[in-house]
C-alpha cells in the first residue's frame, strides 16, 4: 500500500510540474508570436487525464504493485524526459505553433514524428496494468486513442498550414 501511494504521488507531482512547465512554456511561445491550434479539444485531453489520475487514486491506493510493470513504467518516464529535453521550452500541453520554426528532427523525434504521444499512450496503460487493473487500463487506453485521434489530426492540419522552414521536414 504504501509503495502504491508513493507511486501515485510521485506521478501526480510530475504531471502538476508538467502543467507548471507547460503554462510556461506556451505564455514564452505565445509572446514569440505563436498561435494555439486545436483549442476545443484540449479540454477533452485535460478531463482524460484528470479523469485516469483520479480514477488510479480511487482503485490503486492500496493495491499491491508489479515490480516488472513498475519497470516499465520507469523506462517510460525517462523516454518521456528525453521528449521533453528534445523540445524544451518549445514542449506545452496545448498544440502552439510558431511560424518560421523548424520542426523538431533530433532526438526521438528522428525515430518518430510522435514520440510524445507514444510515451502517453504507453503510460496510459502501463501504469493500471503495474496495479493489476487491466480493464481500467483497457477503458481509459481507448478513450486516449480517441482524443489523440483529433489531437493529431489538429496538429497535421495545423503545421501543413504553418510557414515552416523546407528544411525541417527533411529527417535524418
Amino acid at each position: 500500500m504504501i509503495v502504491s501511494v508513493v507511486v501515485l504521488g510521485l506521478v501526480t507531482v510530475q504531471r502538476l510540474a508538467e502543467l507548471v512547465i507547460a503554462r510556461r512554456n506556451t505564455a514564452r511561445l505565445k509572446s514569440r508570436g505563436a498561435q494555439e491550434v486545436g483549442a476545443a479539444h484540449y479540454p477533452f485531453v485535460v478531463a482524460l487525464h484528470a479523469a485516469w489520475l483520479a480514477g488510479l487514486w480511487i482503485l490503486a491506493w492500496d493495491r499491491p504493485i508489479s515490480l516488472i510493470w513498475l519497470g516499465v513504467f520507469l523506462i517510460l518516464q525517462g523516454l518521456r524526459v528525453w521528449v521533453l529535453a528534445t523540445l524544451g521550452e518549445r514542449w506545452t500541453t496545448r498544440i502552439i505553433v510558431l511560424p518560421g520554426a523548424p520542426l523538431i528532427a533530433k532526438g526521438p523525434y528522428r525515430l518518430l514524428s510522435h514520440p510524445n504521444y507514444a510515451v502517453v499512450i504507453g503510460e496510459i496503460a502501463v501504469l493500471p496494468i503495474a496495479f493489476g487493473l487491466f480493464y481500467f487500463a483497457a477503458i481509459f487506453s481507448v478513450l486516449n486513442a480517441a482524443v489523440l485521434w483529433v489531437r493529431i489530426r489538429a496538429e497535421g492540419r495545423a503545421l501543413s498550414a504553418a510557414p515552416i522552414q523546407a528544411a525541417a521536414f527533411t529527417r535524418p
